[in-house]
């Protein structure tokens, strides 16, 4: 099952810039093949590289000017893959970039500290970031009803690419098992500093169960035995491999509005499960609700992701209770989405946000709907 990615195009008309265009996401997420299909593609000299390559390594380990000139040739499109094992790749892609004015760089990496934070010199104005996520359910380009027929298995296996290839739902409930093992986890424990690996995958375990409701990083801590500082920071870290998200609360009245709790997600409903080891179909779980509003949250800001909006995240509630579960804030306008796996459950804006924020447009979300807002226009 052949599925282009909604980034191929975007990637595509950029090529031509003097820019480094740096392609993220997590292991087996399609970077790989996102590179292929652009390379069937172009129709300019290019040099392919595979950063865990010792040789390649190696090889761009001397920084001169004169050397990388040596090495790209005549090409005017270097593409690296998984790019973060090259140590000092920062610095490497600035020089690069700065003393070849004919140049494209494409690199992809399963982390952005490698890439960004850690690069020394930093790439601003240099370069320009993608992120791929696991099939987003419009890339798919599915009808309403083909979409409802597939909802389940993406609320309970997710979405990574691999799967689609897979019949049998234990073979993909094994594969995800196995992914995060061999590569999910090995990429966060491979960064230095990491005190208490162990308490990494508690600390996912906990995060998965407690899916849409608000995280304490003070009860975090004590389950875990480690301090808050220590858990923030591995959030962080989780995030910055793309495993899990945060959405914070939005307020503009303190007093009235919860303004400082945070709820965190996982992109992918797959991995959420296999932390937990859980796959059982949707009539027998508890979680649905969860797994409905956890999937579509995910696909609306991969959505807003992939059309290039500068749309900000947030949930809201006040101190009587009353919520919404995602707003979007955008250029001064306010969308604000009610999440319902029951399309027989009614839902209304809560009186005290529509009092707050009259403007704001409220859409209430369910099965019957949801492909209305995860169209790529």
């Amino acid at each position: 099952m052949e599925i282009q990615r909604a980034l191929l195009d975007r990637i595509m008309t950029a090529i031509n810039t003097n820019k480094v265009l740096l392609l993220f996401g997590t292991r087996r997420v399609g970077k790989t093949h996102l590179l292929h299909q652009i390379i069937q593609r172009i129709q300019r000299p290019y040099l392919f590289m595979h950063g865990e390559d010792m040789e390649v390594q190696s090889l761009l380990s001397r920084r001169t000017a004169a050397h990388y000139s040596t090495v790209i040739g005549n090409h005017t499109l270097l593409i690296i893959d998984e790019a973060q094992a090259i140590p000092q790749i920062g610095q490497i892609l600035k020089l690069m970039i700065d003393s070849n004015p004919q140049l494209t760089i494409l690199a992809t990496g399963s982390s952005a500290l490698d890439l960004l934070n850690q690069s020394g010199e930093p790439l601003t104005g240099r370069s320009q970031s993608y992120h791929l996520y696991p099939i987003a359910i419009s890339e798919l380009q599915l009808d309403l009803l083909s979409a409802r027929k597939q909802l389940e298995e993406r609320l309970i296996l997710g979405s990574y690419p691999e799967l689609f290839h897979m019949s049998d739902w234990n073979e993909k409930a094994n594969y995800l098992k196995e992914l995060i093992q061999s590569y999910l986890l090995k990429d966060i424990l491979s960064f230095s500093g990491i005190k208490h690996a162990d308490k990494i995958y508690s600390l996912l375990k906990l995060v998965a169960y407690q899916v849409g409701s608000e995280v304490s990083y003070n009860e975090l801590s004590r389950n875990l035995g480690i301090n808050k500082v220590t858990v923030e920071n591995y959030l962080d870290l989780l995030t910055k491999v793309f495993i899990l998200f945060k959405l914070p609360s939005y307020s503009t009245n303190p007093r009235k509005e919860i303004s400082k709790s945070a709820k965190w997600y996982f992109y992918d409903n797959g991995i959420r499960n296999a932390i937990i080891n859980d796959f059982r179909p949707i009539h027998m779980r508890n979680d649905i609700g969860q797994l409905w509003e956890s999937y579509f949250i995910a696909e609306r800001i991969k959505h807003q992701s992939y059309l290039s909006t500068r749309a900000q995240h947030y949930f809201w509630r006040n101190y009587h209770q009353q919520e919404v579960d995602l707003i979007e804030v955008f250029d001064g306008s306010i969308n604000a989405f009610e999440i319902k796996y029951n399309e027989n459950k009614k839902a209304k804006s809560p009186p005290s946000f529509q009092s707050g924020y009259p403007q704001a447009q409220f859409n209430v979300v369910n099965p019957d709907n949801f492909m209305e807002y995860l169209t790529l226009q």
